[in-house]
């Protein structure tokens, strides 16, 4: 099979892409929930392992290591076998380490669990957002923020879910327990109904690796950096800083992050109409400005009804980029999209770092709210990849609107 062939478009009424539309859905999903289960039990299980932000900043880098691990391997299965059988492995990966980290286990065995679940979660980021680009084209019209708006809803349930958990003392290791076997279920049934690509035999060689379109993986994957800075800050901090710095209840502390995933499940949902409507680059624009003034009301307004809004407002950087930027990335090399998608995605745990052991750092510093102008900086640089998006490409059958520039202009490329 060509690669026009599987690339061609085919009916939204054809049951096996239905299937594996629902299948990819299911998997953000369960990603969403395991990892936000995971940052907002961050209070509950400091105080029982007894340590103190800097163990929990070690942690966090640990697990920005091993995820960048997670999704070298995503595209190295990918490429032999398919990224469907990478998502699987990613799933699975987190529900082994899920349990583990819900377990009262000594301080090592704990690190080593984070450790794995970090691997499962580059994995899974990785391989959804291949299998993502490839229902999309197949569908041919924008799905990613779908995709990305059920990772966001699974999230706010995550959120929430702890919160209950706190109100009834039941222990956090009841929600991490639900997120692992929801992701064990989701892999069992992903094995028959995640989108099927024909993989690439074996490595690229060194002439195909020099067509991959290195100036745009470059800008993309800046900008995703920037993103994921401030959504790693508040998705690791926003509950501590709510309930340790300004506190809060520990059943409010963690609804800033509920807040900020409500915000990110909105604009999400909203993104597959906006692009078209509006264009890519303008998006990109008012997303990156709204969600750096949020980080600036969180960093100079220490006052828990005001932090809160903030974080709301930085939720619209994830909830519109993320989605907007693997689409654009996934379109500069259709014939490569995999290993484009994979490059692109390594640059999530570089702003991880920045977002959530930076900002760990500077708490002992100047302290955590005011450590949030860090992703400010970052959101507010984005606005210099505005070009890039306006230039870029949309997917087969979709029509773009016109913004000033060629949506087929090489400087895409």
């Amino acid at each position: 099979m060509t690669q026009s062939q599987r690339d061609a478009p085919l009916a939204p009424s054809d049951p096996a892409l239905r299937a594996a539309r629902g299948a990819v859905t299911a998997a953000y999903a369960a990603q969403g929930l395991g990892y936000a289960v995971i940052v907002t039990s961050l209070p509950a299980l400091k105080a029982r392992q007894d340590v103190g932000d800097d163990v929990v900043t070690i942690l966090v880098l640990g697990v920005a290591i091993t995820a960048a691990l997670g999704s070298v391997i995503a595209n190295a299965i990918a490429v032999r076998w398919g990224s469907r059988t990478a998502l699987t492995l990613g799933l699975l990966v987190q529900a082994i380490a899920l349990p583990v980290i819900a377990l009262p286990t000594p301080f090592p065995v704990f690190a080593a669990a984070f450790a794995v679940f970090g691997v499962g979660l580059g994995c899974v980021d990785a391989a959804a957002a291949m299998q993502g680009v490839a229902v999309q084209r197949s569908y041919g019209r924008h799905l990613l923020g779908g995709f990305f708006a059920a990772a966001t809803a699974a999230a706010i349930a995550g959120a929430l879910l702890v919160s209950w958990v706190a109100l009834s003392a039941v222990g956090a290791g009841v929600a991490l327990a639900c997120a692992a076997a929801i992701a064990l279920g989701v892999a069992l049934a992903g094995l028959r109904f995640f989108a099927r690509e024909v993989p690439i035999d074996e490595a690229l060689p060194a002439a195909e690796r020099a067509k991959l379109p290195r100036a745009g993986i470059w800008a993309f994957g800046l900008v995703i950096l920037a993103v994921f800075v401030a959504d790693s800050a508040v998705s690791t901090w926003s509950t501590v800083y709510l309930q340790d710095d300004l506190a809060a209840l520990a059943w409010i502390a963690p609804l800033g992050y509920a807040a900020y995933q409500a915000v990110v499940l909105i604009t999400r949902l909203a993104t597959d109409r906006l692009v078209p409507a509006v264009g890519r680059g303008r998006l990109v624009a008012v997303a990156a400005s709204v969600s750096a003034v949020g980080c600036v009301i969180i960093a100079l307004l220490p006052f828990p009804a005001a932090a809160i809004v903030g974080f709301a407002l930085a939720g619209v950087s994830a909830g519109v980029l993320i989605p907007v930027t693997f689409g654009a990335a996934g379109d500069l090399a259709p014939e490569h999209s995999d290993q484009v998608i994979a490059r692109v995605n390594l640059f999530n745990y570089a702003g991880a770092i920045l977002g959530a052991v930076v900002v760990g750092v500077l708490a002992d510093g100047p302290g955590l709210g005011l450590a949030f102008l860090l992703p400010a900086v970052a959101l507010a640089a984005i606005l210099f990849a505005v070009p890039r998006f306006r230039t870029a490409s949309s997917p087969a059958g979709v029509t773009a609107p016109a913004t000033g520039a060629s949506e087929t202009d090489p400087r895409s490329r």
